[in-house]
């Protein structure tokens, strides 16, 4: 029960809405223990005018024995009968009302409010993990968890509890009347209760492993639903409809397999249920007919009796059922908290300094660096460089040398594994991790773009900035002549992942929203490899704006981007082989030339063709 006292804690900002809620659910409970103790009077009062005039007695207390009468709880000027127990029957269904509505509201507003707190907290905890978090979960588990877990997890604590509290109060006030009117025949009556408790518990048991199952298999789904989404130009390439229809078949297949078995358990109970009530209600009836014959038991007496136990029959269905639920949402809430309990890789240190500016030098000393995950070893070992401020540097060599890994240890989204990375000879994991990043504006090879408009993207991560420093940036990064040809202009909107802007297009707008962000390190990663001449050309010269007063750091295949370069860093399995400007590598007879003659000698053959 430890994941339940947790979701506890959710609910405690709301104590005092829980409490007026169960108060609320209690009146009920008891409106509902008043309607069979106002079936007793109609049969051997209201339906006998014939009878003497006395006060019409509810029920004796269990305590004192001493009866309450109808008598005292109306108007003095009434004394029919029949208009008693007609006006009490009225106000019995009315406040049941108003307390059912005032308790439900309450307990659901309680229930979502928590849930949606838990689903921020999930949130906001998936944020701050690190890379190597998203490299070990798919996207479509992440989203199956922070939806549909907690979706479960809101379904119990929201109706499912308004239900639970409505039910508990009314058993506890049906027991009651059942053990005020015959106590004998009540705990006769309720033996055969633990042939019900006990196979429910058995089966809810079953149900929180059943619900586990079928939690992965909705997961799997949804990461089939997300990939195939995300990569529907890759299926339609490949041809690959038809495999991908029969992946998302056979998913679905095992999550119906997993629904199936959770129904097949939870409707167990009912069965159970109906069958011991059937056999209840022969034995009650073979007793009353006795004790009715022999004086002991009046007709409205056993009315009441039989009418309350067969309202005690629907709440007792109701509750097992409300106990699955519960044991299925106990399963979500396991793999809910799994999440909330993964230590976060990169951790911001207790004594961390804010970062103010940057000024002198960025250091790499013996840095090394391997993924967790990686099956090879060492991705960097033993890097040494230095980047001063105002410098261009760039990073070149094969695919797999490093040249991103080594960008990525600057802004934190990965850890070194040995060495340190100074900043003004500030060690970058002594620093907060939001002031170091609001220094390091990057612009990566693919650059994501949210489904909002241009102005939305262009001020992401700086929502203070007005719409003329928007522009500004815009004109900067050469995109402001495409974004005035748009329907809406600043406010149109450009599709998921910017789908409705080319290449080229959605580029710039990196560039402009890192221009936005005024940073003193700048990152460009292979910034213009998959452009066009004429979109290079003009990806070129924003970004030439954007260098400006800057200290740089470039990734980049293409050697012809590079070399204005300050410094030329080549790196090779993740080592340093070479470093020097341009002029000096060039005819060095190292890796550098040799990148560099391939890359002409291609060009050489494309203008031949």
């Amino acid at each position: 029960m430890n994941e339940f006292q947790r979701l506890l804690g959710y609910v405690r900002p709301y104590r005092l809405r829980l409490v007026l809620s169960v108060l609320l659910m209690a009146g009920a409970g008891v409106t509902y223990g008043l309607i069979p103790l106002l079936v007793g009077p109609v049969f051997d009062r209201a339906l006998k005018p014939a009878g003497p005039e006395a006060p019409v007695a509810l029920f004796k207390t269990l305590l004192t024995g001493a009866p309450v009468y109808l008598n005292d709880f109306v108007p003095s000027a009434i004394h029919n009968e029949w208009t008693m127990i007609a006006l009490a029957i009225l106000v019995v269904f009315l406040l049941r009302g108003l307390f059912d509505y005032g308790g439900n509201y309450l307990v659901n507003y309680v229930g979502l409010a928590a849930v949606t707190d838990l689903r921020q907290t999930v949130f906001d905890k998936v944020l701050r993990h690190g890379a190597e978090f998203f490299e070990s979960h798919s996207t479509g588990r992440l989203m199956s968890s922070i939806m549909n877990d907690i979706d479960k997890i809101q379904v119990a604590t929201s109706h499912i509890l308004a239900d639970l509290l409505r039910q508990c109060f009314v058993v506890l006030f049906l027991l009651y009347v059942l053990l005020e009117t015959d106590w004998r025949l009540a705990l006769v009556s309720l033996t055969l209760l633990p042939f019900v408790l006990v196979p429910t518990a058995r089966i809810g048991r079953r149900i929180r492993h059943i619900s586990r199952h079928a939690q992965d298999d909705t997961a799997e789904v949804n990461q089939i639903l997300q990939e195939t989404l995300s990569g529907h130009q890759v299926v339609r390439a490949f041809g690959a409809e038809e495999y991908e229809s029969r992946r998302f078949l056979l998913a679905s297949s095992r999550l119906r397999t997993s629904n199936l078995r959770y129904v097949a358990q939870q409707a167990l109970a009912s069965p159970l249920i109906e069958f011991f009530g059937a056999i209840t209600i022969v034995g009650l009836l073979t007793y009353a007919r006795t004790q009715i014959k022999v004086g002991h038991m009046t007709t409205g007496q056993f009315s009441t009796f039989v009418i309350a136990l067969l309202m005690l029959y629907e709440p007792v269905k109701r509750l097992t059922g409300i106990h699955n639920i519960f044991q299925q949402a106990i399963g979500a809430t396991q793999r809910v908290f799994e999440y909330l309990d993964q230590p976060e890789a990169i951790q911001e240190r207790p004594a961390a300094v804010p970062m103010k500016r940057f000024e002198k030098s960025i250091v790499y000393s013996r840095v090394g660096f391997s993924y967790p995950s990686a099956f090879n070893g060492f991705v960097l070992d033993k890097i040494d460089l230095e980047v001063k401020a105002g410098e261009v540097v760039a990073l070149v060599g094969p695919s797999g040398a490093g040249k991103t890994t080594l960008v990525q240890l600057l802004p934190r989204f990965y850890d070194v594994s040995s060495g340190a990375i100074l900043i003004d000879g500030h060690d970058v994991r002594d620093l907060q991790l939001a002031s170091l990043r609001q220094r390091i504006s990057i612009v990566p090879q693919e650059t994501f773009l949210f489904n909002d408009t241009v102005a939305n993207n262009l001020r992401y991560g700086r929502q203070d900035v007005s719409m003329r420093g928007i522009r500004e940036a815009a004109r900067a990064a050469r995109c402001e002549e495409f974004i005035l040809q748009m329907p809406e202009k600043y406010e149109t909107i450009i599709g998921e992942r910017g789908v409705k802007l080319s290449g080229g297009q959605r580029q710039r707008i990196a560039i402009a929203r890192a221009l936005l962000e005024n940073a003193p390190i700048l990152i460009l990663d292979e910034a213009t490899s998959n452009l066009d001449t004429e979109s290079e050309r003009l990806v070129q010269s924003a970004l030439g704006n954007l260098m400006t007063g800057r200290t740089v750091i470039v990734i980049a295949h293409r050697l012809s981007t590079v070399r204005r370069a300050d410094k030329i860093v080549v790196l090779d399995r993740g080592r340093i082989c070479e470093t020097g400007r341009h002029d000096e590598l060039v005819g060095a007879g190292g890796i550098y030339q040799k990148l560099y003659e391939l890359q002409f000698m291609e060009a050489d053959r494309v203008m031949d063709l």
